[in-house]
């Protein structure tokens, strides 16, 4: 699962529009007529003009102000704003749910790591990344585990991929592993890192084609039942129990 700009301007613009205070400010802090132009040292706050008449706003907490964006409403999460030169912002306003009232925040510890929760006005709705993914909290995406700095990828789907420290090309292969527990679910190691995938319904992994097939075609999975009930197969990387 992805967290698109559509669905973060969706979220603004349901619970935002309203909420940006403003104060009027000298009219000579108008560079143009017309337009939103970026207060000096201050990322979430921003000068609207309309015919010269300026008016300085703040983005609601946990928002920031991004310059680039013309016609649209300006305040975004911090994944998608620039503020360099713009260090500083309003001050944090906590709640019993929320560290910031807007952003997308991680739930758990490297381990755990598919878990995170998004602020509206304080309010934290929680969401689940898709099997097998982590959250970002650089990006506010779903990514690939080992792609995430703060996500332990081995202990969260508990499997190292196996290193043979004599083969110079390890870290350029992509390679395949049966799940020891599950027939429809397998790991891919790229760079030494393992991925997880799964196979549409109906099919399991098969090691020998390294693909998936009808589950009736793999020893082992016919016919396919649950993830418990397959039979114990060797897998060559290191299974660490307890990963999700």
């Amino acid at each position: 699962m992805t967290i698109t700009t559509t669905t973060v301007r969706l979220l603004i613009a349901c619970g935002v529009l309203g909420f940006a205070s403003s104060a009027s400010v000298h009219k000579d802090s108008c560079p143009e007529k017309n337009g939103r132009f970026s207060v000096p040292s201050q990322c979430d706050a921003y000068i609207e003009c309309i015919d010269g008449i300026p008016e300085h706003k703040l983005c609601p907490e946990g928002l920031l102000f991004n310059p680039n964006v013309r016609f649209a409403y300006p305040c975004e999460y911090p994944a998608g704003v620039n503020c360099d030169g713009r260090p500083n912002r309003q001050t944090p306003q906590p709640t019993d749910d929320c560290p910031h009232q807007y952003g997308f925040f991680k739930i758990g510890d490297q381990q755990n790591c598919g878990k995170f929760m998004s602020c509206v006005e304080g309010r934290a709705h929680v969401f689940h990344c898709p099997e097998g993914l982590a959250f970002n909290s650089e990006s506010y995406r779903c990514d690939w585990p080992d792609q995430v700095p703060d996500c332990d990828v081995e202990s969260f789907l508990g499997l190292r991929c196996p290193s043979d420290p004599n083969d110079e090309n390890r870290l350029y292969k992509f390679e395949f592993y049966a799940s020891p527990y599950d027939c429809q679910r397998y790991f891919v190691c790229v760079n030494g890192r393992p991925r997880l995938q799964v196979c549409e319904e109906g099919k399991a992994f098969s090691q020998l084609e390294n693909t998936c097939l009808p589950a009736h075609n793999v020893s082992g999975c016919e016919p396919l039942g649950l993830p418990h009930e397959k039979k114990k197969i060797p897998l060559i990387g290191t299974v660490i129990e307890g990963g999700s």
